[in-house]
C-alpha cells in the first residue's frame, strides 16, 4: 500500500495542478504541501478536504485495500 502523501502528490500531478495551487486551495505554505507529500499517514479532516480539492476519494483507495486482504 502506497503512503498517503504519495498518492496525493500523484493525483495532483494527474491533475497537472502546480503545488502552489494547491497551497493556495489549502490555504498553507508550499512548504506544508512537500510536508503532506512525505507523509505516511493523514488526518482524516485534512485528507476529506484534499479529498474534495482534488476531486477524488482517497478513502476509498483504503477501503479497497482493506477487501483485497
Amino acid at each position: 500500500m502506497k503512503p498517503i502523501g504519495e498518492l496525493i502528490r500523484e493525483r495532483l500531478q494527474a491533475e497537472e495542478r502546480s503545488v502552489a495551487w494547491f497551497a493556495r486551495k489549502l490555504s498553507c505554505s508550499r512548504a506544508n504541501v512537500y510536508k503532506i507529500f512525505r507523509k505516511e499517514y493523514i488526518d482524516t479532516e485534512l485528507l476529506t478536504r484534499i479529498s474534495r480539492i482534488l476531486d477524488y476519494d482517497f478513502f476509498q483507495y483504503f477501503s479497497d485495500h482493506l477487501k483485497e486482504e
